[in-house]
């Protein structure tokens, strides 16, 4: 449900993130610009009667998570604003959802652990100035009042785009290892919810998974062998969409146990799928999300391939569905 929460003085305290819709298909448009697709966390930024708070797109506050972000923002911003953009961490050159691991959830992070993991906030929209609601004005518009509004040094920077061949970019991203490329819609206004005037188009197959149980670990293993995992059909049921065994290290294995072990119960919560044998089986109530990345869904609907990319704390289990490309319509290209 989309939902805005109005402050005293104009400005919302909260309004839901618009977010994209994938599809299969690949074009250019004129009516349409390109992003780079970002492997991180969603952040929206609240500057208003003297405080700044960063929130991530389900509303759990991160202002204490990432300090450099939040005194940088501090310095550069107008008092009065709310803008819209990603937080990455890099490994070799690339955003890795998997890498910001070690940040997220670490409410105060010391100076070793700053350097250690390094992140960068990547703004792309500007919904609020000086007590105007610009979300009625069109992205390209929004874009470039964002692109004057503060200094991009590190660790802000502004997320830029191309005008045209959309196809080729595209190519490019693929080429060098990026997530995907984000095509908006030019002319259009900021719309919280899900939307056609954002697509993605994605360059391997990655989604949120509900973990509804994990398994015994093996050899030498420790912390446990894999994650069972689920997404929720049209229906409301958790539907059972296979395990994933790879894509951990030893510190991430124990802190998976640390946090599945305490939710364990008797009976499997998944109501749809051919599940595996009870035996080395732990069941756990559906609350917590990981991102996977897969090849391919097999024709029996399960996961081929599937590697572990990390915990999410910025989705509800509730909202977590099968992705299911779709076609961009002659209209949606125009």
């Amino acid at each position: 449900m989309v939902q805005e929460h109005q402050a005293t003085g104009g400005q919302p305290d909260w309004l839901d993130p618009q977010l994209a819709t994938l599809t299969k298909d690949r074009f250019s448009g004129p009516g349409w610009l390109f992003e780079r697709k970002l492997d991180g966390e969603r952040c929206l930024t609240f500057r208003a009667d003297g405080q700044l708070r960063l929130e991530t797109r389900n509303r759990h506050p991160i202002t204490g998570t990432f300090p450099e972000l939040a005194a940088a923002l501090a310095k550069r911003l107008p008092a009065d604003c709310i803008l819209d953009g990603e937080i990455v961490a890099f490994d070799h050159g690339q955003t890795s959802f998997a890498r910001l691991q070690g940040r997220l959830g670490v409410a105060h992070p010391g100076q070793a652990l700053r350097r250690e993991i390094p992140v960068r906030y990547y703004l792309f929209d500007v919904l609020y100035l000086d007590g105007q609601d610009l979300r009625p004005r069109p992205l390209r518009e929004r874009k470039r009042i964002l692109r004057w509004l503060l200094s991009y040094r590190d660790p802000l920077r502004f997320t830029g785009h191309r005008l045209h061949d959309g196809e080729a970019y595209w190519q490019y991203a693929c080429r060098h290892g990026w997530e995907g490329v984000i095509a908006k819609r030019a002319g259009a206004p900021y719309r919280s919810g899900r939307s056609r005037d954002w697509l993605k188009f994605k360059c391997e197959n990655a989604q949120e998974f509900v973990i509804g149980g994990y398994t015994d670990p093996q050899g030498s293993r420790s912390g446990l062998g894999a994650l069972l995992l689920g997404y929720y059909d049209p229906g409301g049921v958790l539907a059972y969409a296979g395990k994933v065994g790879t894509g951990f290290d030893q510190r991430t294995l124990r802190a998976l146990h640390s946090a599945l072990a305490p939710l364990e119960r008797d009976r499997p919560p998944f109501g749809r799928g051919e599940l595996p044998r009870p035996r080395g089986v732990h069941w756990v109530e559906p609350r917590l999300v990981g991102q996977v990345g897969f090849t391919e869904w097999t024709r029996d609907g399960q996961l081929r391939h599937p590697r572990f990319q990390g915990l999410r704390d910025d989705k509800e289990p509730d909202e977590v569905v099968r992705e299911i490309p779709a076609a961009a319509s002659g209209r949606d290209r125009g």
